[in-house]
């Protein structure tokens, strides 16, 4: 019984949403950050980025106070307003000939601690608690989890009809990704919406892991303090929700640095012990079946198909192929017991560039180069279900939302 409610945004104005809205901090280098902030005064990177203003960096919470200060600013400015009653709000993605669609609305955290929102990765206390605090003191949340449910014709249908309605946002980016953006205010519609979502026995996590692990640390903090646990705000988290069909997940190449001491002879024979082994040169490879690898070394690349006499698949978790190359490449040959922390790795997302692999490798960054096939939505879930956990880097999801476009304020 999934709970869902809808909330009271507070979202640029029209005129100014494809200015204001960001992709996610992190994507930007330092160059397109810096001309952005030079040239662009409604982005919400002078939010995010607060001690531009004053030319100076910021950190901790002297940072975290002065996001908040610049947030205030772009409400004060009317760049932000805030919609005077609860709404749930339908945002469209387009790009390359792909539709992603959802509902934007708030999430219960009772529902994630009685796992009816389920994980599939582990988060970091102390990133729980960095992040908890930052929310604690800018008072406000900008980019929502993405969950994802079973596919339902009740909720598509509310789709299908607001697609023929006008959009109260329409643009598109740089990037050339084109987003639109309709209101659900309508009581009845409200109702149907809450009423299908909370006949689910559970949804997923998609993205978003420690954002929600961190709105929960939040929460339980408050907990504690009977005048902030009165604060309702703080029992949700703001979601993005799709339909699991609706749904987009590729791949991370993984990259490493060196063959633990081992001659290239030397690693191929020890490979052979798990794959059967084809050598291709030149000719471009991409898996195109689970248990498939492509592997590039040496200017060449090869077909990994993996022995099932040599690897027994006994859980959801060993099914992955992420799992699987860790356990039969680069824990035992190449000595790679923490894939989170250890310097010797690189993730990258395949779907950046299809020649990843050569490219990176023949730039001399790397010595060798792995790539997989997607994991499913049912091995998502599937691995949620039995309480396991992912290897790092399992799982590059999109769609990817818009910093900005909706905010839920805590205060």
């Amino acid at each position: 019984m999934a709970i869902v409610k809808p909330f009271r945004a507070i979202r640029p104005t029209r005129d100014k949403v494809a200015l204001v809205t960001t992709r996610s901090y992190d994507i930007y280098d330092k160059t397109e950050r810096k001309y952005i902030l030079k040239h662009n005064p409604f982005s919400f990177l002078h939010i995010l980025k607060p001690g531009f203003k004053f030319k100076k960096h910021v950190v901790g919470e002297e940072r975290f106070k002065m996001v908040h200060n610049r947030y205030c600013e772009f409400i004060e400015n009317d760049i932000f307003k805030q919609d005077k009653k609860p709404k749930f709000y339908i945002h469209q993605k387009t790009f390359n000939d792909t539709t992603f669609w959802g509902i934007i609305a708030l999430s219960s955290l009772e529902d994630y601690e009685n796992s009816i929102i389920k994980k599939h990765e582990k988060t970091l206390k102390d990133r729980e608690a960095l992040f908890g605090n930052y929310l604690d003191i800018t008072g406000f949340n900008a980019e929502p989890v993405l969950i994802t449910y079973p596919d339902n014709d009740v909720l598509n249908s509310i789709y299908q009809k607001y697609k023929l309605e006008r959009a109260e946002y329409e643009f598109t980016t740089n990037k050339n990704r084109t987003h639109l953006f309709w209101m659900i205010e309508d009581e009845d519609e409200i109702k149907q919406i809450e009423k299908e979502f909370f006949k689910m026995d559970a949804v997923y996590i998609a993205d978003g892991h420690h954002r929600t692990a961190s709105s929960n640390y939040l929460y339980n903090l408050l907990s504690k303090n009977k005048d902030q646990a009165k604060d309702d705000c703080y029992k949700y988290f703001m979601t993005y929700l799709i339909p699991e069909s609706n749904l987009k997940i590729t791949s991370f190449n993984r990259f490493l640095n060196n063959l633990n001491n081992l001659s290239k002879e030397e690693f191929l024979i020890k490979l052979d012990e798990y794959f059967r082994i084809e050598n291709l040169g030149q000719q471009f490879y991409k898996p195109s079946k689970k248990h498939h690898f492509s592997m590039y070394l040496d200017g060449e690349y090869y077909k990994l198909y993996l022995r099932k006499s040599s690897f027994k698949i006994k859980s959801a978790l060993d099914d992955l192929d992420s799992q699987i190359l860790y356990k039969t490449i680069l824990q035992p040959i190449l000595g790679i017991d923490d894939l989170s922390s250890n310097k010797s790795i690189t993730y990258l997302p395949e779907i950046l560039n299809q020649m990843q692999l050569k490219n990176e490798v023949d730039s001399g960054k790397f010595k060798i180069g792995f790539g997989m096939f997607p994991l499913s939505v049912s091995q998502l879930k599937s691995v949620a279900d039995n309480n396991l956990t992912m290897p790092p880097k399992s799982t590059y999801v999109e769609p990817k939302l818009r910093s900005g476009l909706t905010i839920f304020q805590l205060k």
